[in-house]
């Protein structure tokens, strides 16, 4: 085995190849051939999938400065070195099924990078740098044991499938909702309970799968005409009991408190059909949203925040609002007017069956909750 190997990589070094084949090689090591003289200069793709590699060497970069594909699939690797970074030409990183516990942060600094795939490893954080890669087309970290995504996901401006299935997941990063071209989005089998309000706005989101969430009662009404997974949601006890609660004979509708878990810690209110005046701060901070939209936009299309003294929080609050109605886009801050559609009542009803979910508009005043039409 160790002649064939060496044999392969001269020849590759001979006759300057740009890919090379080490899959199923049982390999423990780094082939240190790859790192001697000059290393593979022309080299653009190197596949290491099914061996048994612990970690990467440190010169790898300096020795293999045009990798454009790095396949490094059901290895050991446990850490990934900061010269990481240096691979400057990388555009695709397949760390699936290894053993990664860490993300360096200099993951970062690869500007290039367009696809990266960590599925089944032990990695329970990501550092916020991923979101200095406005290349990255496909972030791929299921069967993880992540317990949150970083906010600063949303610079990933080419973003277009995003798959975290099978992680602790409690919530999605509203900022997400800013991906301009994101298309797919998949967190089934996470402790989700409940989904960012204007998830499903943009149009370019067309499928959204959640299933065995089971503490996730409610989806925003603007997933109702996309392609959706929710089966095995609402199932949790309470979620079982609510449904029994319906079929006794409740009215969908207007949503209760008590009917919609989890949501925002920013809302402060939830509002009802009977209520015929906004609370003051709500107006206030759409009042202060406007002039914030006019402001001067930053280097990733969003406003620069205005000099304005107002504690961070509700700053970020003015970048990133919890929602916007809909019905009328309005943004929405504090307040919220749920109306909710039970999927059992829906055309979608014999599409999915192993679920107790329902669809929730959320408006921004008591007129938009009453002319709201799910199917208008």
């Amino acid at each position: 085995m160790a002649t064939e190997l060496h044999e392969t990589i001269f020849v590759a070094k001979q006759e300057r190849h740009k890919n090379l084949f080490l899959n199923y090689k049982n390999l423990n090591i780094f082939p240190v051939e790859l790192l001697k003289d000059e290393g593979l200069l022309f080299l653009e793709r190197l596949y290491m999938k099914r061996n048994s590699l612990t970690c990467l060497p440190d010169n790898l970069a300096q020795k293999l400065p045009n990798l454009i594909e790095l396949y490094l699939h059901s290895n050991n690797i446990v850490i990934i070195p900061e010269a990481i970074g240096n691979l400057a030409r990388l555009q695709s990183l397949d760390l699936s099924d290894n053993a990664l516990q860490l993300l360096c942060p200099d993951i970062g600094r690869l500007r290039a990078l367009r696809h990266l795939r960590l599925s089944n490893n032990r990695l329970n954080y990501l550092p916020p740098e991923i979101g200095d890669l406005q290349e990255l087309e496909t972030l791929d970290v299921a069967m993880n044991q992540l317990m949150s995504l970083p906010d600063r996901l949303h610079r990933c401006v080419s973003l277009q499938n995003l798959t975290a299935d099978h992680n602790l997941l409690g919530r999605v990063p509203r900022q997400l909702c800013w991906l301009p071209r994101l298309n797919q989005l998949s967190m089934a089998a996470n402790q989700l309970t409940f989904l960012p309000l204007d998830l499903g706005r943009s149009r370019e989101l067309q499928f959204v799968f959640v299933d065995n969430n089971v503490e996730l009662e409610g989806l925003p009404s603007y997933l109702y005409n996309k392609v959706i997974g929710c089966s095995g949601c609402g199932l949790s006890l309470g979620g079982m009991e609510g449904a029994a609660g319906e079929a006794s004979g409740e009215a969908s509708g207007e949503a209760s408190g008590e009917a919609l878990m989890g949501l925002p810690a920013e809302v402060k209110v939830i509002g009802s059909k009977a209520d015929g005046v906004v609370p003051l701060e709500e107006l206030a901070m759409r009042t202060l949203h406007r002039f914030y939209r006019h402001w001067p936009a930053g280097e990733d299309g969003l406003g620069l925040l205005p000099p304005i003294a107002l504690p961070k929080s509700l700053l970020d609050l003015l970048q990133f609002p919890v929602g916007h109605c809909h019905r009328c886009s309005q943004a929405m801050f504090t307040i919220i007017y749920p109306k909710r559609f039970p999927l059992r009542d829906t055309a979608l009803a014999g599409v999915h069956r192993r679920t107790t979910v329902s669809f929730v508009a959320y408006c921004c005043s008591s007129r938009c909750l009453q002319n709201f039409d799910l199917q208008g």
